[in-house]
Formats: C-alpha cells, sequence, structure tokens
C-alpha cells in the first residue's frame, strides 16, 4: 500500500451533478452525449471514465441535469468515441434528444479502487495537516500534471499551497476523519 494515495479520476463530479457540497457526490460524470449515428437509435459519447467497462448492455445510467434513468441497450466502439444505444430509443430523432447532455452513474455504484488510491471526490475537501502538526488547510483542486497529480491546499489565510502527490509527501489519508497527514519538503511554503 502506498502512502501516496494515488488518485484517480475515472469519473468527475466537479458540481456538474447539482450533487451536495459536502461528503460525496450523489452522482458522478461518466460521458458526454454528443450526436446520433446511424438509423438505429445510437448516439456518440464522449467517454469521460477510466472504466468504460461498466457501461454495459443492460446497465443503468442517468442522463442530463435531470437524471433521467436510462438502460443501455447496446455499446460499441467508433474511433475515440463510444457508440452508445438506450432501451426505448430505437431512431435518430429519438434519441437527439440527449445530444449535449451529461451521462452519471450513482457514486455508491462505482468500482472498488486498491488500498492506498482515492477517487479524486474523496480527497476533494479533506483538512490537510502537516506532520509537525501544523493545520495547512483544504484541498481544494486537484491538478493533472501527467507524472504525478499536485494537490491544491487553501490555508485559512495566504496563497494556496501546491502538494505534489508523491510517496514522502502524502503520509496518510483518512476519509472517514476527513484529513490528510503530509510532509512539507523545503519549499513548499511561500515563507521557506
Amino acid at each position: 500500500m502506498s502512502a501516496s494515495s494515488q488518485a484517480r479520476q475515472p469519473e468527475q463530479s466537479n458540481g456538474l451533478a447539482g450533487s451536495p457540497e459536502s461528503g460525496e457526490p450523489v452522482f458522478l460524470v461518466v460521458g458526454k452525449l454528443r450526436k446520433t449515428h446511424g438509423l438505429l437509435g445510437e448516439i456518440r459519447m464522449e467517454v469521460i471514465t477510466d472504466f468504460p467497462e461498466r457501461l454495459d448492455a443492460g446497465e443503468q445510467v442517468y442522463v442530463g441535469d435531470d437524471h433521467c434513468l436510462m438502460q443501455i441497450r447496446s455499446v460499441r466502439w467508433h474511433n475515440q468515441y463510444m457508440l452508445i444505444a438506450f432501451d426505448g430509443y430505437t431512431d435518430p430523432e429519438s434519441v437527439s434528444l440527449y445530444r449535449n447532455k451529461w451521462v452519471f452513474v450513482r457514486a455508491d455504484d462505482r468500482p472498488a479502487l486498491p488500498d492506498g488510491e482515492y477517487y479524486h471526490h474523496q480527497l476533494l475537501g479533506l483538512n490537510v495537516v502537516s506532520d509537525d502538526g501544523d493545520i495547512l488547510g483544504e484541498l481544494t483542486q486537484i491538478l493533472e500534471t501527467g507524472a504525478n497529480d499536485v494537490y491544491v491546499i487553501r490555508p485559512s489565510s495566504g496563497p494556496d499551497l501546491l502538494i505534489p502527490a508523491v510517496d514522502g509527501v502524502i503520509l496518510q489519508v483518512d476519509l472517514d476523519a476527513g484529513c490528510m497527514r503530509v510532509h512539507l519538503l523545503p519549499g513548499l511554503r511561500p515563507e521557506d
């Protein structure tokens, strides 16, 4: 188990889901519907999840701001898009009502992650404390840089702190306590 608490973003909640401000979101974004495809009610979906295999025939998703419950009839890949069809929508005209709508899954249906890995929405809002006991602030944003994520910590006053999500810096994540313990390397604080 890695103390770096690798964060994954298989789905996004970033306000799109109308989720409560505290605690886990009720719905997580997994894709965005684009334009219709063919004559059988398929529509292109831009996939925004690391787990597209969970979107299969028979699975339920929620579409649009009103979270309309829909059952997937079929899925297949076409270039970078997933072609998805829903029960009850068998022609391009009927499914075109959902163009440019977000597709959600319930947060409590998300796949389990290995120990030491967390979804981004689980980390956002955590209180961050240094290994010296200093309260650093709240984790408000996660920047994906390619090499490693960078956590943006907003203190009660002063500029934000940028903390790399790497072993040796992220020491402990306690979701139940709503806290993350970190070791600040020299130069991470503005006053260093």
